[in-house]
Order: structure tokens, then C-alpha cells, then sequence
């Protein structure tokens, strides 16, 4: 893996927290459309040192004095987990990561396939919308953050009319309300992802990711901003997610 020499940038260490999160923000400006190969390629030479720096400066390491923090909707503004890129055209300004206080939380994101062409657009635009939900539980246990698949959910909408925050964390309770009234409730996986036909491959991909058991360190977070180390499974690489608070 090849990484910047630190002293080839500044010397970081004299930088204010907030002078290093704000690079971090305008160095992934528009790169969350990238492919993955990019953005770990851009990870492993441009933000390695920043990365670094910043989680040395983590004002709550306690996992305990997290909880409260996260609590509300996050937007990803970059991130090199694979599995968010499953189904094509997710559209990075409709994504968000919502926590709620009785220890659920949800990736929810909106796809519009063809978005990004010109060509395609025209036809495409007459298509719905496909918003995809993956839930999991939180909790503490050793001191780590303890994570749990529960549920991968979808439904179609108006590509005319924006998946809001709102709309997203109002999708994300009644799934909670509906689906797992009692605590240990659970779902059939299958019958969930083949209610709009996915394609045989993409949901063998949905369910082995479903069946792992993730990873979650946050290398940073404060009351605004969230640098995130997670592995979906022993043998694959880390990836990183850059979250800034919505609400």
C-alpha cells in the first residue's frame, strides 16, 4: 500500500482540529461518485495522514460516551464500503445514516439508475425510484461497538420528488414498528429482497453481506462530524465512511 510521507503535506500536528476536518471535507468534494478502486486508491495516498492525525485527536474514545453522540441522521459524504454500491445509482445527495435511541439504525439511500448519463436520463426519468434500507442494532459489549443485521428493506418511489431526511427516518420507524414490535422479532431475508425482483446475483451479494456480522470504530466523532473504520468480515479490507450531522 503506498501512503503519503506526512512531511510531504504540512506538518499536521500544528493544525487546529477543525483546520483538519475541513481539508478532509474539500479533499472528497465530488469523489463519492468515484469507483471503488478510486476512492481506496485515494485513501491510501491523500487522506491516509489526515486519517491518522485526526484520530489521534479523538475527543471521546470511551465507546459509552459515543452513544449519545450519534444519536440522529448522519450524511455520508464519502465512504469505501462496497456494499452501499450494489445496486447502481445511488444518489449520494439522498443518503443518509439515521440512529435512534432504542438501539436501531439504518443506511438508507436512494437509487436512480441512468441518472448520471445524458442519454439515459430521458428515458430514465419516467422510472421509479428505488430506496434501499439497511437496518442493524447497536449496543456496547467489551467496550466495542456491538453490531447486528436485521433487516435489508426497499420500496419504489417518485425520482421527481427528493427522498428527504424527514421522509427517510419516517420510512426507517414505521419499518421499526411494523417489522419488530417485540425485541428479538426477526424477518425472512429472502421474501424481503425478491418482493421487486432483484436479480438472482444481487441478492446473493444482499445476503452474504446480511449474514456477517460488521465491525464499527470510530476513529473520530464529535457532536458534528464522523470518521468511521468498519469490516463487514475478518478477510476483507477496512473501509472508512466520512459522516457529517444532518439534525
Amino acid at each position: 500500500m503506498m501512503v503519503v510521507d506526512i512531511t510531504k503535506t504540512k506538518d499536521l500536528n500544528d493544525w487546529n482540529t477543525e483546520a483538519i476536518k475541513n481539508k478532509i471535507l474539500e479533499m472528497v468534494t465530488g469523489k463519492d461518485v468515484e469507483s471503488l478502486r478510486d476512492k481506496v486508491h485515494f485513501y491510501q495516498t491523500e487522506l491516509v495522514p489526515y486519517f491518522q492525525e485526526l484520530s489521534q485527536r479523538n475527543p471521546l474514545p470511551n465507546i459509552a460516551d459515543q452513544l449519545p453522540i450519534v444519536l440522529g441522521v448522519w450524511i455520508p459524504i464519502w465512504s469505501t464500503i462496497p456494499f452501499q454500491d450494489i445496486v447502481p445509482g445511488r444518489l449520494q445527495q439522498q443518503s443518509y445514516q439515521i440512529f435512534h435511541d432504542d438501539g436501531y439504525y439504518a443506511n438508507i439511500a436512494r437509487y436512480a439508475p441512468g441518472h448520471q448519463s445524458a442519454v439515459w436520463r430521458r428515458f430514465a426519468s419516467k422510472l421509479p425510484a428505488f430506496d434501499l434500507m439497511v437496518m442493524q442494532k447497536y449496543s456496547v459489549r467489551d467496550e466495542n461497538w456491538h453490531i447486528q443485521n436485521v433487516g435489508i428493506f426497499q420500496a419504489l418511489g417518485n425520482r421527481e420528488k427528493v427522498l428527504t431526511s424527514d421522509k427517510a427516518d419516517e420510512w426507517f420507524t414505521t419499518i421499526v414498528k411494523s417489522k419488530f414490535p417485540e425485541p428479538e422479532a426477526k424477518i425472512d431475508l429472502k421474501k424481503e429482497l425478491q418482493f421487486y425482483e432483484m436479480d438472482r446475483n444481487t441478492i446473493k451479494k444482499f445476503e452474504k453481506a446480511y449474514l456477517n456480522t460488521p465491525v464499527l470504530e470510530h476513529l473520530y466523532i464529535d457532536n458534528d462530524f464522523r470518521l468511521v473504520k468498519s469490516q463487514r468480515e475478518a478477510k476483507q479490507r477496512p473501509s472508512y465512511t466520512i459522516a457529517v450531522r444532518r439534525y
